[in-house]
C-alpha cells in the first residue's frame, strides 16, 4: 500500500515543496525514513507512533517505508511529523488518497497527538501558493502567519485527530484569514524608548536624525557614561513605520530563525539588535556546520545593528561585516549548499576614543600612553570605517543639563521630518530598481541626484586633500549631504549641506591625534 502526501521544509528563508511517500509491505514490523533526513525528522518515528496511538488509530504493524523527495537535499526540522502519520494513515485505508491532493501539510506531534508549532510556516505558504497548491493545514499558533501568504487557503489543526477530520470531510473549518492593518496594530509598541529622555546631545540626535532620514551607518565616539547606548537604543524609534513587504520578509527570517514571540504573526517594529562584543564571525553574519543560520547581521534586516564597544570585538569578526554592508546580503558557502540571506541594516557603533576612555573628556584626565591609544583605535581597520557613512563624537552632558526639568524632542516629532525626508528619495528614486534611500545610491546615481555648485565642489575638493579621504568616504559625504538637503527640503545640494556632511567624518580627521 502507498500513499504520497505534499509538505515543505526551508533552506535559508526560501521554503522548497518535499513529498512525502509512504509505502506499507507485508513483512516484520519495521519503520524507516531515508531522504537525508537529519537527527530531528529521524526521530519522528517515535513521536509518529505514539501519537497515532494515542489518537485512538491503529498502528499498522508492518514494514513502514517513508521517503522524503527530492533525496538528494537534507531534510531538517520537526515539521515531518505530521505529514508521515498522515501518509501512514492514508496508506492504512483510514484517509482517502484524492482527499490529499492540492493539500499542503506541516506540524510538529506530541506524544498525545496534539500539534506544536514549527518554523518557516509564512515561506512555506508562500511557497505552496506559487506552486498552485489549494490549502495547507498547519498547526493553531502557526494560522495565522501562514495566512499572511494570501495566496491559499489555510487552515489550523489542534490535533492530529483535527488533521484526519479536516481530510476525511468530517469537518470543515472556515479557512484563517488575517488583516495585516489590525496585525500591525495589534503587535505594535507603545512603549518604546522615546529622545525626549536623553538630556542635551543635541548635536549627536542631529546627526543620528540625519542617520535614520538616508539609512546610513554611524559610529559614535565618546567617553563612558555619555550616553552613546541610550542614544542608540533610540533610533529604531524615529526610522520610518515598516511597510507590509518589509514586514512580512523580517518575519519570514525570525520566523526560521524559531524567535517568533508567542501569539505573534507578523514583526511589526523594526528589529534592534545588539550582539555581545564575544560574538563569533558565523554568529554576526550566520553559518553554522550541517545547518546555515541567520546571523545577527540577518535578523537585524530593515531595522538596526548595534555593536557596543567595537574595539573590543575580534578583529576577524568586524572584517566580514564588509561585504554585506555593501551588497545589503549574504551569501554563505558551504561545500553542500549555498544560502542566501537579506542583510539591509543601519550599522550603528559605539566605542570610546582610549582604553581608559577619557581621552578628550574634559572632566577626568587620561592616563593612556599614546601608544595605547594607537594600538586602541587599530583594532578598527580603515575599510570598515571608510563603510561608515556618519562619525559622531559624543562629549559628556554636563551637570546643568541632566538637572534641567526641560525635555527634549520627541521621536514622534523627529520620525515626521525622517518620514517626509524618505518620502522625497522614494519619489527621486522611483523606477530604479533596488534603490529607496540615499544610502543605497551607486555610482550612477550620485552622479545624477549629487550635483554640486562651484562653490560646494571646491569646498569638497579641499575637504579630500586635507583630510586624505578615500574615494569611498568621497561618496559617503556626497550620500549624506544629499540626505541634508533633503530634510531641509532644497533640491539642491549647498555649501551649509556639504559642510555638515563633511564634520561628520571625525575619524578621518584623527580627532584622537596624539
Amino acid at each position: 500500500m502507498y500513499a504520497r502526501i505534499s509538505s515543505a521544509s526551508v533552506v535559508g528563508i526560501s521554503a522548497f515543496i518535499v513529498e512525502v511517500e509512504t509505502h506499507l509491505e507485508q513483512q516484520l514490523p519495521g519503520f524507516v525514513v531515508v531522504g537525508l533526513p537529519d537527527s530531528a525528522v529521524r526521530e519522528s518515528r517515535e513521536r509518529v507512533m505514539a501519537a497515532i496511538k494515542s489518537s485512538g488509530f491503529a498502528f499498522p504493524q508492518r514494514k513502514i517505508t517513508v521517503n522524503l523527495a527530492p533525496a538528494d537535499i537534507r531534510k531538517e526540522g520537526s515539521g515531518f511529523d505530521l505529514p508521515i502519520a498522515i501518509g501512514i494513515l492514508t496508506a492504512s485505508g483510514i484517509i482517502a488518497p484524492e482527499m490529499l491532493s492540492g493539500t499542503l501539510v506541516v506540524g510538529e506531534l506530541a506524544l498525545d497527538g496534539s500539534l506544536r508549532p514549527i518554523r518557516g510556516a509564512l515561506s512555506m505558504a508562500l511557497e505552496a501558493g506559487a506552486r498552485g497548491f489549494r490549502r495547507m493545514i498547519v498547526p493553531a499558533p502557526n494560522a495565522e502567519e501562514a495566512a499572511l501568504a494570501q495566496a491559499l487557503d489555510v487552515h489550523a489543526a489542534e490535533s492530529l485527530g483535527d488533521v484526519v477530520s479536516i481530510l476525511t470531510g468530517k469537518l470543515a473549518p472556515a479557512p484563517v484569514t488575517v488583516d495585516p492593518a489590525e496585525l500591525f496594530e495589534k503587535h505594535r509598541s507603545h512603549h518604546e524608548p522615546d529622545f525626549a529622555d536623553v538630556k542635551g546631545q543635541e548635536a549627536v540626535k542631529r546627526a543620528l536624525e540625519v542617520a535614520a532620514a538616508g539609512g546610513h551607518n554611524v559610529i559614535m565616539i565618546g567617553p563612558p557614561g555619555s550616553g552613546k547606548t541610550m542614544l542608540a537604543r533610540r533610533l529604531p524609534g524615529i526610522l520610518p513605520p515598516m511597510t507590509l513587504a518589509e514586514a512580512i520578509e523580517t518575519t519570514r527570517i525570525h520566523s526560521v530563525a524559531g524567535l517568533l514571540p508567542p501569539g505573534q504573526a507578523l514583526v511589526t517594529e523594526r528589529p534592534f539588535r545588539a550582539p555581545h562584543h564575544t560574538i563569533s564571525d558565523a554568529a554576526l553574519v550566520g553559518g553554522g556546520m550541517n545547518t546555515i543560520r541567520a546571523g545577527e547581521i540577518s535578523l537585524a534586516h530593515h531595522g538596526v545593528l548595534f555593536l557596543d564597544e567595537l574595539p573590543e570585538f575580534a578583529r576577524n569578526v568586524l572584517e566580514v561585516l564588509r561585504q554585506p554592508l555593501e551588497e545589503r546580503r549574504i551569501t554563505i558557502s558551504r561545500t553542500k549548499m549555498t544560502v542566501e540571506y537579506p542583510c539591509n541594516v543601519m550599522l550603528v557603533c559605539s566605542m570610546n576614543p582610549c582604553p581608559c576612555g577619557n581621552f578628550g573628556n574634559p572632566q577626568h584626565e587620561c592616563t593612556c600612553t599614546p601608544q595605547q591609544i594607537q594600538r586602541y583605535m587599530a583594532k578598527i581597520s580603515g575599510p570598515l570605517l571608510d563603510r561608515i557613512d556618519i562619525h559622531i563624537e559624543v562629549q559628556p552632558v554636563a551637570h546643568h543639563e541632566l538637572s534641567a526639568a526641560r525635555r527634549g524632542e520627541r521621536s514622534a516629532v523627529i520620525r515626521e521630518r525622517v518620514q517626509r525626508a524618505r518620502q522625497r528619495q522614494a519619489e527621486r528614486f522611483a523606477g530604479i530598481d533596488g534603490i529607496y534611500k540615499n544610502a543605497d545610491m551607486g555610482p550612477k546615481e550620485i552622479e545624477r541626484f549629487c550635483q554640486l555648485d562651484a562653490s560646494a565642489r571646491s569646498l569638497l575638493d579641499a575637504a579630500m586633500q586635507r583630510l586624505g579621504l578615500s574615494a569611498r568616504a568621497y561618496d559617503r559625504i556626497l550620500k549624506v549631504a544629499r540626505t541634508i538637503a533633503d530634510l531641509d527640503g532644497s533640491t539642491a545640494i549647498s555649501t551649509v549641506h556639504l559642510s555638515e556632511a563633511i564634520q561628520y567624518r571625525s575619524l578621518d580627521r584623527q580627532f584622537w591625534n596624539v
